[in-house]
């Protein structure tokens, strides 16, 4: 096999801008004399620190980085894609050896005289609460686009509605959100979103509200009045799709042409979607199942049972235990069906009941001791809603 050479295990390329200030920053706090002959790039698959520095430093050279490294970072733990760059003095020695081992931490590797020494470098985000807001047109993901804003907050906000709305097939043109955030950024360059302070969903008439409390016995999110959003099943065990077949008692069956019960919600999405337990449990079965194909039945407490057809793919085993939102398997189209969708059922002390109008309790309530701390949580994660920061709203309330 032809060896790998340095640029190609190591991708020899010249970093975008905000890469190269992981590199750059720490080769600017020391000094090393000049003239240097700089190496920047990126991780490639398959590449080793022996084999990517092969053309750059000897055999002795790369142990000599290990092992100074070692104190603070194993280089054998490195990442596809992430940052490195090293700098080399004119005799051919290593001066400066940096590694972006994430976002806010860079491990650099420097002569100090006849030695070298390893340090990690430790950045921090710069955290702004910002707002966003937008009227749905034909889906979350898009109203989110519509604000300027990543599907990934999309995904955090039906999170958190996840109880109370089906986003599958309970939003309406005309609905809105309302959302205070936190945004992380890097060298002025938004980075990633942290928590969803508050939230605010319209549909119709009806407005749902949202706060976060990280108390110390409990932590979550909650409606202003302290109660729960959480509760003991979701509203659906897919994120996003659609209802293709209801809970009927007389269905035309589409394969068989027979009029027959179907006591149970067929819920359309590509093949491979992940589905979730709706609630905590145990496993009762995991595997072929007949007419359901793929099948998983999952025990609950107060004798509720699941039942999550037609799988592609089964994550779990029968005895084992699984929470809530867990992923238990994928959207498949095994067995008697005629396209990918999860057949999802439930019966209560054995008798079927229909899924979608399930009236489950919410999680336990606030404790009385934590009860001031989650009002002052609330007002301030109300406030950046209404747009009116926490200090603005502090001076007013001094004015009175």
């Amino acid at each position: 096999m032809k060896p790998v050479s340095a640029i190609g295990a190591l991708a020899l390329i010249l970093l975008p801008t905000h890469l190269t200030s992981l590199i750059e920053a720490p080769f600017a706090r020391v000094a090393v004399p000049e003239p240097l002959r700089l190496v920047r790039g990126r991780v490639a698959p398959n590449a080793s620190l022996a084999t990517a520095l092969k053309a750059v430093l000897p055999p002795a050279g790369v142990h000599e980085l290990v092992e100074a490294a070692r104190p603070a970072y194993d280089l054998a733990r490195l990442s596809i894609g992430h940052p490195f760059g090293l700098a080399l003095q004119p005799d051919g020695l290593l001066a400066v050896f940096t590694y972006g081992i994430d976002e806010l931490r860079t491990l650099r590797v420097s002569r100090r005289g006849p030695d070298l020494a390893a340090e990690v470098i430790t950045r921090s985000y710069d955290v702004r609460v910002e707002t966003a807001s937008a009227s749905i047109r034909s889906s979350l993901f898009g109203a989110v686009a519509d604000a300027g804003e990543q599907d990934q907050l999309a995904i955090d906000l039906a999170d958190i509605f996840a109880w109370d709305v089906d986003f599958n097939t309970e939003l309406q043109r005309g609905d809105t959100f309302r959302v205070a955030v936190e945004k992380l950024y890097l060298d002025g360059r938004f980075s990633r979103y942290g928590r969803i302070l508050s939230a605010e969903l319209v549909r119709g008439d009806r407005t749902l509200r949202a706060v976060r409390f990280d108390g110390v016995a409990t932590a979550g999110y909650f409606s202003p009045d302290g109660t729960p959003l959480k509760k003991a099943f979701l509203r659906s065990p897919l994120k996003f799709s659609r209802i293709t077949s209801g809970f009927s008692t007389a269905r035309l069956h589409p394969i068989l042409h027979t009029v027959r019960a179907h006591l149970g919600v067929d819920l359309a999405a590509p093949e491979g979607t992940p589905v979730m337990a709706a609630s905590d449990g145990i496993v009762t079965s995991a595997g072929w199942a007949g007419d359901y194909g793929n099948a998983i039945r999952i025990r609950h407490a107060g004798g509720v049972e699941t039942l999550y057809g037609h799988l592609s793919r089964i994550g779990v085993r029968a005895g084992e235990r699984v929470k809530q939102g867990q992923a238990i398997g994928a959207v498949g189209m095994t067995g008697l069906a005629t396209g990918p969708h999860l057949d999802y059922r439930m019966t209560r002390s054995g008798a079927f009941v229909n899924p979608m109008r399930m009236v489950a309790p919410p999680a336990a309530p606030i404790p009385t001791a934590e009860r001031p701390a989650f009002e002052a949580a609330r007002d301030r994660a109300m406030a950046f809603l209404e747009g009116t920061p926490p200090s603005e709203t502090a001076e007013a309330a001094g004015d009175h």
